[in-house]
């Protein structure tokens, strides 16, 4: 089980692709979007959720909802936007597509952030953490 984790920058348009490549190379996918980067496929939500065969998560559950979602064997964040990670560096997890990660980490599930920013954003301090 693969979560793929989308902020709103550039690339996550192409969400659907990823989706596909990743069906294509053997894994089942779980789709995990900051509410932004939901907004931007608000329209699209249901084919997303019909491509990955789970719900599209962009937001907490409630404390009595059921997780619909299966334990992720690895979790991609991308794209990573520079907000997500300074609030990631920070501790700061406000958001499912945050949070997920951050508790992966700490639970040994494999996490890789693919990073999508400006040159200057490259110089902000929260880049080396």
């Amino acid at each position: 089980m693969l979560y793929l984790i989308a902020c709103a920058a550039g690339p996550a348009q192409y969400l659907d692709q990823g989706v596909r490549r990743a069906r294509a190379a053997g894994w089942d996918v779980c789709l995990i979007l900051t509410p932004s980067a939901a907004r931007w496929w608000e329209p699209r939500l249901p084919e997303l959720a019909e491509l990955t065969g789970h719900p599209v998560r962009s937001r907490y559950k409630l404390p009595w909802e059921k997780d619909v979602l299966p334990k992720a064997k690895a979790m991609l964040v991308a794209p990573l936007t520079t907000t997500s990670a300074c609030k990631w560096a920070a501790g700061i997890t406000d958001t499912v597509a945050l949070g997920l990660p951050a508790e992966g980490v700490r639970l040994g599930v494999p996490v890789v952030a693919m990073p999508f920013w400006s040159t200057a954003a490259r110089l902000l301090p929260c880049r080396d953490r």
